[in-house]
């Protein structure tokens, strides 16, 4: 590991004309602030021109940050990170080290790191790593697959053998049985004497022992074949066993060695380990261990850095550079926040105590909003709901469509919302007023039969090609799945993602983007912004979407046309309302 004592960098232009963020970045909802944007230039310059290390982009993205200081003399610059690893290492010149490097001993004091062979955690590895190899070496011993093979067959054989022999022994159990009432009767009828019939049952009796017997070392023989074979492949199965057992027991115990390592300084000073941070997270709950690789992120490195080097942090901004991965929908050089599962408990404890912008999203954008009635009768009403606006009440916020419309018909029965649109789509929902009508309506929804069109406008034109084909439009099936790490986005998993289907065709495209209409099958969580984001998808997120794409003045989706079965006569009812853009 190279000393770090090149991390702090000064601007290479006149910053003079800005202003200061009065307030430190709100870390998971923010817009770049005008200096931050200047450092990310000035660093997405610095990653296209430097030959100190290589990376393909191209194959694989990364995420960077800067975070925007002031140093111990008062000067103005940036820090400069990446998440995880970049260019298979976790130190690179010009960037600030990781929160712990458990491939050497970093001294925090002198600024330099003992030699690899020293690392404790690298020996611990290392014994790991034989155990690895060891269970490998183990597990390709050709015995194993004999054993196991002979073993099936002898199985199989003693299965027939001893079916066979117990389909006779019922053949002549039935012979016995008919030898007896036979004799029975040429006792009664003087054709033979008591004696004689004795001697026969006893005959008899000895017959079937026999066969009891034939049938007791035919298994016994099978058993001692069996258990010898058994034995031999039990050592072999053991010893790769125990060995897994060893390195399962290693492996847990550097785990909890390395997360006490990991140590996050807030600006007074106080310092927690990762244990100490996600204990009494819902992760910690439910697996006991933080989420794997929390604090390798840019933003907790970017932040102890300057807190150990005495700088004072003022703002920061994350970006997205190179390719997406294949499961997520990130875009070159867009701006995103810092992700909620691994960094969210660990940043409110290195921000506790700074002053820090205000979380938007407690705000109640929708106070001022109108939910405009299309159509009301006694048994339900269709409303447009504005975007940026709630469907039902969230943690914080209670003014919602749901609430609305509580206050809108107080003598409503039942749940009232049937169905839900995102905080961010506009467009028609459909409001039960009675149990009865909700059961009705809830059922079409079940079944399908609720047909319903969403117009979105899109980042970006088809090219020439796709065009053609886009004419005639097409249907996505890209499987959905929460991301566990970065709530509430979704990622495309085809391993254990719900099925989720959208018919889309082209509407027009303009100057810089192009219209479509989206009718989604399935109703998942996010389905048509990431069937329009992902490159397996549209490849063109929607205009204003916040997660997949780049923000806007607002999400630019509505669910423009409802068709539905009146819950009372059945008739069936279409509803359409053009988009505001």
């Amino acid at each position: 590991m190279q000393p770090q004592d090149h991390c702090f960098t000064p601007f290479t232009q006149s910053v003079d004309e800005y202003t200061l963020p009065e307030r430190f970045t709100f870390p998971f909802y923010y817009q770049p602030h005008p200096l931050c944007l200047v450092a990310c230039e000035q660093l997405q310059q610095h990653i296209q021109n430097q030959m100190d290390w290589q990376h393909n982009f191209k194959q694989s993205g990364k995420m960077f940050g800067v975070l925007l200081v002031k140093s111990p003399q008062g000067e103005l610059g940036y820090l400069s990170a990446f998440s995880g690893k970049l260019a298979d290492s976790s130190v690179l010149p010009g960037f600030v080290p990781p929160v712990f490097d458990s491939a050497a001993t970093w001294d925090a004091e002198l600024e330099f790191s003992v030699p690899e062979g020293e690392s404790h955690f690298l020996r611990e590895q290392e014994v790991i790593n034989r155990l690895n190899d060891e269970i490998t070496t183990l597990a390709a011993n050709p015995n194993i697959a004999k054993y196991q093979s002979t073993l099936a067959e002898n199985y199989q054989a003693e299965e027939q053998e001893v079916g066979a022999l117990q389909q006779l022994m019922t053949q002549q159990r039935k012979i016995r049985k008919t030898q007896r009432k036979s004799a029975q009767v040429a006792l009664v009828n003087n054709e033979i004497t008591m004696a004689e019939l004795a001697g026969l049952q006893d005959k008899l009796a000895k017959e079937s022992v026999d066969y009891k017997n034939q049938l007791k070392y035919l298994k016994l023989a099978w058993q001692q074949k069996n258990s010898t074979l058994q034995n031999e492949l039990n050592a072999l199965l053991n010893a790769i066993s125990s060995r897994k057992s060893k390195r399962k027991m290693l492996s847990a115990a550097l785990q909890q060695q390395l997360f006490q390592q990991y140590r996050f300084l807030n600006i007074a000073g106080i310092e927690k380990n990762l244990i100490d941070i996600f204990e009494n997270t819902a992760f910690h709950d439910k697996y006991g261990v933080p989420p794997a690789g929390s604090g390798d992120c840019a933003a907790p490195k970017l932040l102890q850095y300057a807190f150990k080097q005495g700088m004072k942090p003022l703002a920061m901004a994350e970006f997205w550079w190179g390719e997406s991965p294949k499961s997520e929908m990130k875009q070159h050089k867009n701006f995103y926040t810092a992700c909620i599962g691994k960094c969210q408990p660990i940043l409110t404890h290195m921000l506790s105590g700074m002053d820090v912008d205000e979380n938007p999203l407690l705000n109640n954008v929708g106070e001022d909003k109108v939910v405009d009635i299309v159509y009301q009768d006694e048994t339900m009403a269709i409303i447009n709901k504005p975007s940026e606006f709630l469907s039902v009440p969230g943690k914080t916020i209670q003014d919602s469509v749901f609430h609305r419309m509580q206050a809108l018909f107080p003598s409503a029965t039942g749940p009232l919302i049937v169905h839900r649109l995102d905080m961010s789509t506009s467009g028609l929902m459909v409001i039960a007023l009675t149990k009865d009508a909700h059961k009705n309506l809830q059922q079409q929804f079940i079944k399908r039969t609720v047909e319903k069109r969403y117009v979105a406008l899109l980042e970006g034109k088809f090219a020439e090609l796709e065009l053609k084909q886009a004419k005639v439009g097409g249907i996505i099936t890209l499987p959905l799945a929460g991301d566990f790490d970065d709530r509430p986005k979704q990622i495309v998993c085809f391993d254990s993602g719900k099925n989720a289907e959208t018919t889309w065709h082209l509407a027009v495209e303009q100057a810089e983007y192009t219209r479509v209409y989206l009718h989604p099958k399935t109703g998942r969580t996010h389905q048509l912004r990431v069937h329009c984001a992902h490159k397996l998808g549209l490849n063109m997120p929607i205009l204003g979407d916040d997660l997949y794409g780049h923000k806007a003045s607002r999400l630019h989706l509505h669910a423009d046309t409802l068709i539905l079965n009146h819950p009372k006569t059945g008739v069936r009812l279409t509803f359409q309302v053009d988009a505001e853009f």
